[in-house]
């Protein structure tokens, strides 16, 4: 296994024996020209090469050079796992636009809000995905575009005064009255000779422009923006690539959303470093999984925890031949020993994986290493990316620092005592989009980031994940924030005071505890929230759990302010004591 690793490590360090610094559009290209008949992305529905992505990609950018998308302005996606997505995004790269891509599963609500938070001037979105009708959202907060004249391609919309541009890409051919039609802009491509894209091209190439905005709760409050430089990205994936010891054309599959940075960053960028391929499909189901990691014969498998034990559990999983997959990466929060031992029986694995990330640092900042056990797997998130060409001479080759500090005075820890994690580096966000207040709480002079996260640094260099120094919990690799929650449940009539929790979960990690108190003489069963919340809230927002107390249960301190480690040891409590009674929502 060593001289396999040294060898795999050995290719990525002739590839790149030097760090060159490049925009993404440079760097794709690069890969497309090197790779361009090889399959980069596979669906039940084809197979698309390098070359086809390339060439999609340089149309869809004279499409936007047509409708006028300028340099460093701002475009949203809202697009499911299909090769549109790709497309969409490689090309805002060309022309030095920024990225905005949405996650798939909010709601009207909060789709609003981060597209008018992002300040986009452009949105490109699917008509439908599974329950989701996009249409029907951006004709409502886009009212004025069913009045459109469809030659006018400057219309302005009340409820979101910069954005210029709907466009509409629908997997099943449909067209909208007021929507440009994705298709369109290969169309308006004419219009703009590839002489120009080169130009812009050229123009825009500064790798330390913010490419992404990307939306995370980072601590507390509202979704932040995450600003994210090109070059700061592809340091990150080659880092990956190195410490994983990533060989020349390894297959993924990974059903993760490509909004998230864990697909966008650390398998589908990947993918370009390695001459890679991945497999997915718009919307996960554990059958179709296996069909498709049967089809293309799959040699690793990126996950969370939830998704590896629907597929361990499937009831027919021998009746599919699995003989190429031979590795298990699985992240995004905590899985269980027994799901990875289970796992590695099952799929015969030779290698598994994990590691801690956030999307403040482009994706990883530890990963376990191939030949690590699975004991080590199941409870470290490994060790720091290790050192390499892409990094910083006064990080020791890395891209970047970390350190645990106690979380209320800052002070360093030494290895072994648990605290706030801290990271700093050329791979670290300088900051979130017009959040100069969480900017300075949260990033102090010296670019230390906190991360909220609490960890353990032990001896031997392995991290340990062991909870959360804010309220923020993370759900199947989704950050929920309590009070997004709150504010919603506590419009309720029925409703007096809310608070919401993370409490522990074998597979997801955590998941919402709300403790609500009614008015008076009001009562109410826990659908009746759930069915409130589902209205108001994406799903993985809303609780799993609810329980109806009194005021006199809360704890709140002398000064009123609520105890909520208290509460998330009152909910294990309740949980525990009356399992019998108490069933998930």
């Amino acid at each position: 296994m060593k001289n396999e690793r040294e060898r795999r490590v050995q290719y990525l360090l002739d590839e790149y024996p030097v760090w060159t610094r490049k925009t993404t559009a440079e760097h794709f290209d690069e890969a497309a020209a090197k790779y361009k008949e090889r399959v980069l992305m596979y669906t039940p529905e084809g197979a698309y090469t390098y070359a086809w992505f390339h060439q999609k990609t340089e149309l869809f950018a004279r499409g936007l050079l047509a409708l006028g998308i300028r340099p460093r302005e701002h475009v949203a996606i809202i697009i499911g796992n299909y090769p549109e997505f790709i497309v969409a995004k490689l090309a805002l790269a060309k022309i030095g636009a920024v990225a905005v891509a949405l996650n798939t599963m909010l709601l009207e609500r909060e789709i609003a809000f981060q597209l008018e938070d992002s300040d986009a001037v452009a949105v490109i979105f699917t008509d439908r995905l599974g329950k989701q009708d996009f249409a029907q959202v951006m004709s409502n907060l886009c009212p004025e575009a069913r009045e459109e004249n469809r030659q006018d391609r400057r219309p302005r919309y009340s409820r979101l005064p910069k954005m210029r541009q709907l466009i509409c890409f629908s997997p099943a051919g449909r067209r909208y009255q007021g929507f440009l039609d994705f298709y369109q802009l290969f169309d308006l491509a004419a219009q703009v000779p590839e002489e120009e894209l080169k130009k812009r091209q050229a123009a825009t190439a500064y790798p330390d422009d913010v490419f992404d905005i990307m939306y995370t709760s980072g601590t507390t409050a509202l979704p932040k923006g995450a600003m994210l430089s090109h070059d700061m990205s592809l340091r990150n994936i080659f880092s990956i690539c190195v410490h994983r010891a990533i060989e020349n054309g390894r297959r993924f599959y990974c059903p993760l959303p490509f909004y998230h940075i864990f697909a966008w960053n650390v398998v589908v960028m990947l993918c370009t470093f390695i001459g890679g391929s991945f497999i997915t499909h718009p919307q996960f189901s554990p059958t179709e999984a296996l069909e498709l990691m049967e089809k293309f014969k799959a040699h690793e498998l990126v996950c969370v925890p939830s998704i590896l034990l629907a597929i361990v559990n499937h009831p027919d999983l021998h009746r599919y031949d699995l003989s190429s997959l031979r590795s298990v990466f699985c992240a995004a929060t905590p899985a269980p020993l027994p799901l990875w031992k289970k796992a590695v029986e099952e799929l015969k694995l030779s290698e598994i994986g994990t590691g801690y990330g956030l999307t403040e640092a482009c994706g990883a900042i530890t990963l376990s290493a191939p030949g690590d056990s699975v004991e080590v797997v199941a409870t470290r998130v490994g060790r720091l990316l290790v050192p390499n060409c892409s990094g910083l001479p006064e990080f020791g080759g890395r891209n970047f620092q970390c350190k645990v500090v106690d979380p209320e005075t800052g002070e360093e820890l030494p290895p072994g005592k648990e605290g706030e994690l801290l990271c700093r580096g050329n791979t670290v966000t300088r900051g979130y989009y017009k959040r100069p207040q969480a900017n300075a709480e949260l990033i102090d002079k010296d670019g230390w980031l906190r991360t909220g996260d609490l960890v353990i640094i032990h001896p031997d260099g392995y991290y340990q994940f062991t909870g959360r120094s804010k309220e923020i919990y993370r759900t199947s690799g989704e950050n929920i924030i309590p009070k997004e929650v709150e504010d919603v449940i506590s419009t309720h009539p029925k409703v007096s005071q809310v608070y919401v929790v993370g409490v522990p979960h074998e597979i997801m990690g955590e998941v919402g505890a709300a403790f609500i108190e009614l008015k008076p003489g009001e009562t109410a069963a826990r659908r009746e929230i759930i069915s409130y919340c589902k209205d108001r809230l994406a799903k993985f927002k809303i609780p799993r759990y609810v329980f109806f107390v009194s005021a006199q249960e809360l704890p709140f301190t002398a000064t009123g302010k609520i105890q909520k480690f208290k509460l998330i040891e009152y909910a294990q409590k309740l949980l525990k004591d009356n399992a019998h009674e108490i069933t998930e929502v």
